[in-house]
């Protein structure tokens, strides 16, 4: 395996090599009784040895020694992976974790799913509503960059030395598993069904690692790669200002541009607006000089029509 650089990862490895330890320990019980069966029971006559039933002692052992020896091994993890997937203590960085076909993307967050969820509880709370009320959609925590991957480029997820990191995983499609090696620790990224986990890196471990999916996810599942970029605490404090810099000055620029448009879109509105209504004009007036005309043709009729009648009374 290779060396963990989380405090999570070494309690992993020890598992790993106590497991280790114990199969060998049994492997080599079982290869002893073996040889020693082999050495001191080989065939030495014809005489055919005693036969028995049964042997009690020998019975108990070996239906007792391996439920032993599961009892213990279940212990040791389920103790260590509760231990794994605890997240009560404070993050010092919180980064979602989104697994999509077929790339990733890291949201750095201000504060964890979980937690932002807690305060809009405790604020529901206090206006008198029941926390079943809160929909967990408008609860969620700020998102001040993001770094999005593709199949072609692989994103990077950089972290602090001694930092306590907390992943909220979240997929959108199919079912992933977010695996660092160095993390020695994987879970799976659910649709529909957000997982947790947090790691403290430890200090002296800065550099460059991999990262993959260890889910068979669909065709192009191989290529679901990313880095892991270990800084120092002052080389990162640089790298996150930056990005947020670039990450205010971006949305800034986008609020400056749906302004733009809105007014764009306002003054087309009113240019059109003033396009009908001088178009209504011109139509009124039409109908105007329409009707000046006809009540012309029907004066002249009329004249015409009492000049007939004199014309017939003088005859």
């Amino acid at each position: 395996m290779p060396e963990p650089i989380t405090e999570q990862g070494q309690r992993v490895l020890a598992l790993w090599q106590g497991s280790w330890v114990a199969a060998f320990a049994v492997g080599i019980l079982v290869w002893g009784l073996i040889i020693w069966s082999i050495i001191f029971h080989r065939k030495r006559s014809e005489q055919l040895p005693p036969q028995v039933r049964y042997n009690m002692p020998i019975e108990a052992l070996y239906t007792v020694l391996p439920i032993v020896v599961i009892a213990v091994l279940f212990y040791f993890t389920a103790r260590d992976q509760t231990y794994l997937l605890e997240t009560d203590e404070k993050a010092d960085t919180n980064v979602e974790v989104v697994g999509f076909q077929w790339s990733w993307e890291f949201n750095y967050l201000d504060q964890s799913k979980a937690e932002a969820l807690d305060e809009a509880e405790k604020a529901a709370e206090a206006e008198g509503k029941k926390k079943e009320e809160v929909d967990p959609e408008d609860a969620e925590p700020e998102t001040l960059f993001s770094e999005v991957g593709t199949p072609d480029q692989m994103p990077t997820l950089v972290l602090r030395e001694g930092d306590v990191v907390h992943f909220d995983l979240h997929s959108p499609d199919v079912i992933h598993s977010f695996w660092v090696p160095a993390f020695a620790f994987k879970l799976d990224v659910i649709p529909g069904h957000d997982n947790e986990f947090q790691v403290k890196v430890n200090e002296g471990t800065a550099g460059t690692y991999m990262g993959r999916c260890a889910e068979l996810c669909g065709a192009d599942h191989t290529r679901m790669l990313f880095k892991v970029e270990v800084m120092e605490p002052e080389a990162y404090d640089a790298w996150f200002a930056e990005q947020q810099e670039a990450a205010e000055a971006e949305a800034a620029e986008a609020a400056e541009q749906e302004a733009a448009d809105q007014q764009a879109s306002e003054e087309a509105a009113g240019a059109a607006g003033s396009e009908q209504q001088e178009q209504g004009q011109e139509e009124d007036e039409d109908a105007q000089g329409a009707s000046s005309d006809e009540e012309q043709q029907d004066g002249s009729a009329s004249g015409q029509a009492g000049g007939s009648q004199d014309e017939e009374a003088g005859h």
